[in-house]
């Protein structure tokens, strides 16, 4: 996708950073509904969106924020499909091995879909 400058990455790790600890915190307040609701706040894909315009310009940002968007939704399907296993596995399995096993779902899942989406 290009370089990213240092100041963009700063920017995407500190909002989701934040994203993480707000969820948390909603979570204490309000139940683990609500901060499950805030957990899937896009804030990787938000952040890159807002921050793109720091490497990117004219027609390149257009086809660059245009490509991450493709991406987004690709990933954001997915997530939905993990978060569904994981419900299953954290359950049967125990929260340790369950979210381990989860992770790994979404890395077998995340790669076959960059396999067959690049082809």
């Amino acid at each position: 996708m290009g370089e990213i400058s240092f100041f963009a990455l700063l920017i995407r790790f500190l909002l989701g950073g934040f994203a993480v600890v707000g969820s948390s915190l909603v979570a204490n307040k309000l139940g683990e509904k609500a901060g499950g609701i805030f957990a899937a706040f896009p804030a990787v894909y938000l952040a890159a969106l807002l921050t793109i315009h720091l490497d990117f310009s004219g027609e390149e940002l257009i086809s660059h924020s245009i490509l991450l968007s493709k991406g987004a939704i690709y990933g954001m399907a997915i997530n939905i499909l993990i978060a569904i296993i994981a419900g299953y596995l954290l359950q049967k399995q125990g929260w340790k091995l369950g979210l381990i096993h989860a992770m790994g779902y979404w890395v077998i899942v995340s790669m076959v879909v960059v396999i067959f989406s690049a082809k």
